[in-house]
């Protein structure tokens, strides 16, 4: 494990369920760039924080789990990233971590962090807005809304390739 000293950023996402982490990560396989898809499907709630900030952020994280039930979650629709497709993920109690999160850390979090939080899994990106239009049309075909299990938190270097685990924090079960 790397010393918070490190130069690496850390990156904060939602962890799944075993069952929702496998769907997601089927629909990765089959639409993401191969050549692009080094990492499992994931919930990003922060991309850039500080790596100073690894032993508070911990405390932290432990707290928002230890003894506290998962919060409600739904995958509640397909959504366009322009060259690209997600789902999207409504779960006000998740919202709701996050928003005390970036409060604790405001001067320090990057304009694409201290902005608006849009939850969602990415499941294809960086393909020609026709092919990301196509597979839009695809998935929204049938889709119906559906619970997702948020279990737990992690926290991730990042080194510009494949993440490496600094923690990792589960809900009450």
């Amino acid at each position: 494990m790397t010393e918070p000293g490190s130069l690496a950023p850390i990156i904060v996402t939602a962890l799944f369920g075993g069952a929702d982490q496998a769907y997601f990560d089927a629909e990765r396989r089959a639409h993401f760039p191969p050549e692009r898809n080094q990492l499992a499907a994931h919930l990003t709630m922060f991309h850039h924080l500080p790596p100073t900030l690894a032993p508070e952020l911990r405390q932290r994280l432990v707290a928002a789990t230890r003894a506290v039930p998962a919060p409600a979650a739904r995958i509640a629709d397909v959504i366009s990233l322009g060259r690209g497709v997600a789902y999207r993920i409504d779960s006000p109690e998740l919202e709701a971590v996050r928003a005390e999160l970036a409060d604790a850390f405001a001067g320090l979090l990057t304009p694409q962090d201290a902005g608006g939080w849009r939850a969602h899994v990415t499941v294809q990106n960086k393909v020609e807005p026709a092919v990301a239009k196509a597979l839009l049309a695809t998935l929204r075909d049938g889709f119906r809304p559906r619970p997702v299990v948020i279990a737990g938190l992690a926290a991730w270097w990042y080194r510009g390739g494949p993440w490496e685990m600094l923690s990792k924090h589960m809900f009450a079960a």
